[in-house]
């Protein structure tokens, strides 16, 4: 299966869907307004790859931000992630969540309880831009 690498934008971010490389992660700010147009293909690719995951897949996302239609479609990712799971895949989800924003890391913790997935949640310190 071809791989997907789509570069982040101000309002979308960076995309990496590679089997070959065992790489999987979405990384930035989502705040698309056609999120259904951004994300179908990537579920589109998930659900066309079910039989060529031979590895674990650990699935990151390392979002800052993302609206309310783009939460939508990362929920559906998720149940892409876990009908794989139930397929005989070993998928584990490792959420990032900055220790400055609680938020996300409940918005994790509910998407966890949502789906039939492992997450490990990883704290990152934002950067201090006057050091």
């Amino acid at each position: 299966m071809k791989k997907i690498r789509i570069e982040g934008t101000d309002v979308s971010p960076q995309v990496i869907l590679d089997i070959e490389n065992n790489n999987f992660s979405i990384i930035g700010k989502s705040v698309v307004t056609e999120a259904n147009t951004f994300y179908a293909p990537l579920i589109d690719w998930l659900e066309k790859s079910e039989k060529e995951f031979t590895k674990r897949i650990d699935f990151v996302f390392d979002l800052e931000y993302f609206n309310i239609y783009s939460s939508k479609r990362i929920l559906f990712i998720l149940y892409k992630l876990s009908d794989l799971k139930k397929s005989g895949v070993d998928v584990q989800v490792i959420w990032h969540f900055s220790l400055e924003d609680d938020d996300m890391k409940e918005v994790g913790e509910d998407f966890a309880c949502m789906v039939n997935l492992p997450f490990e949640f990883i704290s990152n310190t934002m950067h201090a831009e006057y050091a």
